[in-house]
């Protein structure tokens, strides 16, 4: 009796084209969306940097996170516009909501980029092919969010992210099953998701250019060179192999928040104010989310463009600004100190989530264990100002520091990244 295969994988990448810039344009269709050369990020008078910019801008060698400053000076033609977070979010869920109309499992990478997983979809799609089926996401998603995408497409998560690249802008392209490996040979090593600087920078050391390069490598030398786990990574990211799931509960791996500010700050006591600002930001969000964090990350960009950036691991996770602002205060004093030049931007980051909603019981005299630690009465006043604002408004209960400061900054949408849901 004959055995019966397993139809192969079809696993889709869907990234809205330069996400930014359409919103911008879809926003203000009288001002950014009448501009050919638009950036958006950063101000007029060069301070800042590029969050996005249209194609006609990146012809001339506009980047994302460039600064400003350079960008106009490569673009001088350029309009540069801002867009809000709400904006992006609201677009981006315009976005979801038309692909897990059309698709079984969906899985948001950030928020202009969504994984879809039709595996098994055939007989339901009447053995539509992975392109047909693309070019209906395409056209489903710009009728109800005004989004163009490009839509990448394969047996497994890398092939489809790679073959995205392929399809920008606003195009499909599918690599067919069996065709990974000649797929993958075809791109330079750079381009490969996780090989990164410093990886690259290590092969080229050992005389290893290009994808068939490293093929050509026995397996041992590999493990001899970069350890048995990196190895064997790096083996199956050349051959296009990856096992990693689609799924549509994967929940964000970071928050994170980041202002640039319209003059560089000096002094320390304003340098805090922004950094609780920020802090109160993320820890609302992650309060939100019903998560808790135990690795906070500060980051620092000096005025001559050097960014820089320290984390602190708690020993339990927290939630709470009053474990979290103490950390972060600490941190971006040791950034500072390091070299004491003026600040353009600001960040803070939190990650390595957990779930648990387990408190100990309260005491009388409780302490904190370290510097840092989190009390059951952190955890209680934060919830209640989360109750609070949800009520009366995000700006009802601020720290006072904050209050009646005014925003001397630009706010930037932080880039997106592969790491946020």
């Amino acid at each position: 009796m004959s055995r019966t295969h397993a139809a192969p994988p079809r696993i889709l990448l869907v990234d809205c084209d330069a996400f930014f810039v359409q919103v911008a344009r879809l926003e203000d269709p009288e001002g950014a969306g009448r501009a050919e050369y638009l950036i958006v990020g950063g101000s007029p008078t060069g301070r800042g940097v590029v969050t996005s910019a249209s194609y006609s801008c990146r012809a001339l060698g506009v980047r994302s996170a460039m600064p400003t400053g350079r960008a106009l000076q490569l673009c001088p033609q350029a309009t540069v516009a801002p867009v809000s977070r709400s904006a992006c979010s609201a677009r981006s869920r315009l976005v979801r909501t038309a692909l897990e109309e059309l698709s079984p499992v969906v899985q948001a990478a950030s928020v202009d980029e969504f994984y879809l997983d039709f595996t098994g979809t055939e007989r339901l799609l009447r053995d539509e092919s992975l392109e047909d089926t693309s070019h209906r996401l395409k056209e489903a998603v710009l009728a109800a969010s005004g989004i163009r995408v490009s839509v990448g497409g394969g047996t497994n998560r890398l092939i489809a992210k790679l073959a995205v690249s392929r399809a920008k802008p606003d195009g499909v392209h599918i690599v067919a099953p069996g065709g990974e490996a000649d797929f993958v040979a075809t791109l330079e090593l750079q381009n490969i998701p996780g090989i990164g600087p410093a990886l690259l920078s290590a092969l080229r050391k050992r005389g290893l250019r290009s994808v068939a390069d490293v093929r050509r490598v026995d397996p041992a030398w590999l493990k001899r060179w970069f350890g048995e786990g990196r190895a064997a990574w790096l083996r199956r990211r050349v051959f296009g192999i990856d096992t990693s799931p689609v799924s549509a509960r994967a929940g964000r791996k970071s928050v994170s928040s980041e202002r640039t500010f319209s003059r560089d700050l000096h002094e320390a006591d304003e340098l805090e104010r922004e950094l609780l600002r920020l802090t109160v930001s993320v820890a609302a969000s992650l309060r939100r989310e019903g998560l808790r964090a135990r690795t906070l990350t500060v980051k620092l960009r000096a005025s001559d463009f050097k960014t820089r950036q320290r984390a602190y691991t708690f020993s339990e996770p927290v939630e709470s600004d009053g474990a979290l602002y103490p950390a972060a205060r600490r941190l971006l004093g040791e950034l500072h100190r390091e070299r004491r030049t003026g600040v353009r931007l600001l960040g803070v980051g939190l990650s390595n989530f957990s779930t648990d909603a387990a408190s100990p019981q309260l005491g009388l005299f409780e302490q904190r264990a370290d510097d840092h630690a989190e009390s059951e009465r952190d955890r209680r006043l934060a919830h209640t100002v989360d109750r609070l604002r949800s009520r009366f408004g995000r700006d009802a209960v601020l720290p006072g520091r904050i209050v009646g400061t005014g925003r001397r900054t630009d706010v930037q949408p932080t880039p997106p990244s592969d790491t946020d849901a």
